[in-house]
């Protein structure tokens, strides 16, 4: 094989494993955007919410036999859906009992319109979740096991015998799984009576009670949803990922800078953002050691803040 089919081989790999691990970013992301896009918080705890979803996706594959009973390729996907289910509830009572009391119409008007305390509230929400995770999961790495994520489908040759690429099973149905969600939150957000809920919260809580709508239940389900959805990407990030109670700090920064990059309040923005951050840093493979990926995910992140302040995506006056 000469230089250049090497060459084309290492690209077009980089490339669909850009392309398999962005799309993961991109559903996180597109989490912490619908929280961000409908209520305006900002959520510390977003990445103890992925690993949660780890947790569950892996007690519901182990405890329920799916692998056994439904086999490699949709056992992971049903577990990560059971541990979406799991959070949408935790969520639900996050909101309830904690959240209450720092969003909503009970702070518009109040000194940064509740900002700090949120900080402060998610950021020890964070704290706590990590470390009991530590002592009720252990620090011992888990992954969900299944032959999908050491196996890989060949596409090719596409030059003789040559140039070949090779998509991880895992990876592959992970991608699949996402981009699948994603097209059903959008078309839920654009086109159904809850949706349109949402989105009224979000442009102007105050005008949508008067309009006689429940700002807080809308407040609470997309907040439900919003950790419902990174849990299921975190479940589907745990078939190809050793995790451990605190790995959600190696993602949470990746989800804030994708939900940015995207335009903040944006949740299809979010969805490109998190997508280009998964293909910037496979692409930086080629040249840099893989210490600076997140070094070149930001630099690319700065150049395009810098061109497109709103991000990718992001506009003025519409919120989601």
């Amino acid at each position: 094989m000469n230089d250049f089919a090497v060459v084309l081989e290492n690209v077009l790999q980089v490339l669909t494993a850009g392309l398999l691990v962005g799309s993961i970013y991109a559903l996180m992301c597109v989490g912490l955007g619908l929280i961000f896009g409908v209520m305006r918080v900002i959520n510390f705890a977003q990445g103890e919410f992925l690993m949660l979803g780890m947790y569950a996706t892996l007690y519901a594959f182990t405890g329920l036999n799916l692998g056994v009973m439904l086999g490699s390729y949709i056992g992971p996907i049903v577990g990560a859906l059971i541990a979406g289910v799991v959070l949408y509830f935790a969520g639900l009572l996050m909101h309830r009992y904690l959240l209450t009391r720092v969003t909503g119409i009970r702070v518009v008007g109040s000194e940064g319109e509740g900002h700090y305390p949120q900080l402060i509230l998610t950021l020890g929400v964070s704290l706590i979740l990590a470390n009991a995770g530590l002592i009720f999961f252990g620090s011992m790495p888990q992954t969900v096991r299944t032959p999908l994520s050491t196996t890989a489908w060949e596409i090719g040759p596409f030059i003789g015998d040559h140039v070949s690429v090779f998509l991880n099973k895992a990876r592959s149905v992970a991608f699949l799984v996402s981009v699948a969600i994603a097209v059903a939150l959008y078309r839920f957000i654009g086109r159904t009576r809850i949706g349109k809920t949402l989105r009224a919260a979000a442009d102007n809580p105050e005008a949508a009670t008067y309009m006689g709508i429940d700002v807080d239940r809308a407040h609470s389900i997309a907040f439900a949803l919003g950790c419902a959805i990174t849990a299921v990407a975190g479940g589907l990030v745990a078939t190809y990922y050793p995790f451990q109670p605190y790995v959600g700090l190696d993602f949470v920064i990746i989800m804030y800078a994708g939900v940015v990059l995207g335009g903040m309040g944006s949740i299809v923005g979010a969805f490109w953002g998190g997508l280009t951050i998964g293909l910037v840093q496979q692409l930086s493979t080629l040249v840099l050691p893989v210490q600076l990926q997140n070094a070149a995910i930001f630099v690319v992140f700065l150049l395009i803040v810098l061109i497109r302040p709103e991000g990718l995506l992001g506009r003025n006056v519409e919120r989601t």
